[in-house]
């Protein structure tokens, strides 16, 4: 039997097209769960977060049983939105929100769908609950990445034992970073040391408001924040110039400072992770889930910037590593 050209040529497009189908329905048929991810912005910390809840899941269940729907925003609040939307439409099994934005807008999308946050720092003041209790009696829960603010305070003392005033430097659309901060000046009021906030309302920001800030201050303090996080170069390419030291709220913030109160992010997400296995599997409700904390922190140095700055590191301290 003779075949024109036209129709092998349909043929042959049909069967690559079932076959591309059946390897798509091969891979979903074998999840048993789907859960969306929004990520706010990529960077170190974050990162590790995401990898930590996945690798959980994969632990937990057997790798290919969950489906991960991963989003990252790249620092637009819109976005965060319409991802967040967007797994609802999908009617995804739970949504993890990796950092404050990302928990906001999955709140806002959803009250049904199971939510997870993490690289969180205070969820009463991210979702706006007073008398927090440390849970949310909704369908969120999740981890916090804040490390005890009197300990970040004590390595002022200990790095720069001469600093007479702190600048305190932040995004101003970050409520967990405005929290932090009060919670460092208060620890600053404490020890009689003079301090000024210095906020960026974007990344665009930074450098002018950083240069200021070096300008009036002895040390700055730059908490978890993931507007500076992203802009940390910017930072250190002002204050290391400047001769000013600068203590971080994280690992990834450390690259512009000299110090840290480290946690491991990656260990953060995979307590996530535990999590959601308790709410996917064992059907637990988030809002009877108390929110989790790292369970240690580490002080680390960063050894080309002490060096740069000449500050001699106590013992106690692990260097950073790159």
């Amino acid at each position: 039997m003779k075949f024109s050209k036209k129709l092998v040529s349909v043929l042959t497009a049909t069967a690559l097209v079932a076959s591309l189908t059946g390897c798509g329905s091969s891979s979903s048929s074998s999840a048993e769960y789907t859960v969306g991810i929004c990520q706010l912005v990529e960077h170190e910390a974050l990162d590790a977060a995401t990898k930590g809840f996945k690798d959980a899941l994969n632990d937990k269940f057997g790798k290919g049983k969950v489906e991960f729907d991963e989003q990252n925003t790249q620092g637009e609040s819109t976005n965060c939105s319409t991802i967040c939307n967007g797994f609802v439409t999908k009617n995804v099994d739970l949504i993890l929100a990796n950092a404050t934005g990302a928990l906001q807008a999955a709140t806002q999308a959803t009250t049904e769908i199971p939510i997870l946050g993490t690289s969180v720092t205070d969820y009463g003041s991210a979702l706006n609950i007073k008398d927090w209790s440390g849970k949310t009696g909704t369908n969120v829960s999740g981890t916090s990445d804040l490390a005890p603010i009197e300990q970040q305070e004590d390595m002022i003392l200990e790095l720069v034992p001469d600093a007479k005033k702190v600048g305190i430097l932040y995004c101003s659309s970050e409520p967990n970073s405005a929290y932090q901060s009060e919670l460092m000046m208060k620890a600053l009021d404490e020890d009689n040391l003079e301090y000024k906030e210095y906020t960026a309302a974007d990344s665009n920001e930074i450098q002018s408001v950083t240069t200021t800030a070096c300008n009036e201050c002895d040390v700055l303090y730059v908490p978890t924040d993931n507007t500076m996080a992203s802009g940390v170069e910017t930072i250190k390419n002002v204050a290391i110039p400047a001769g000013i030291p600068m203590i971080a709220g994280e690992s990834g913030i450390c690259a512009g400072g000299i110090g840290t109160l480290s946690i491991d992010y990656y260990d953060l997400g995979y307590k996530t992770g535990e999590m959601a296995y308790e709410i996917l599997k064992n059907k637990k409700n988030p809002g009877d889930m108390e929110v989790e904390f790292a369970d240690k922190f580490t002080k680390k140095y960063n050894e080309e910037n002490c060096k740069a700055l000449n500050i001699t590191v106590p013992e106690g301290y692990e260097k950073l590593e790159d």
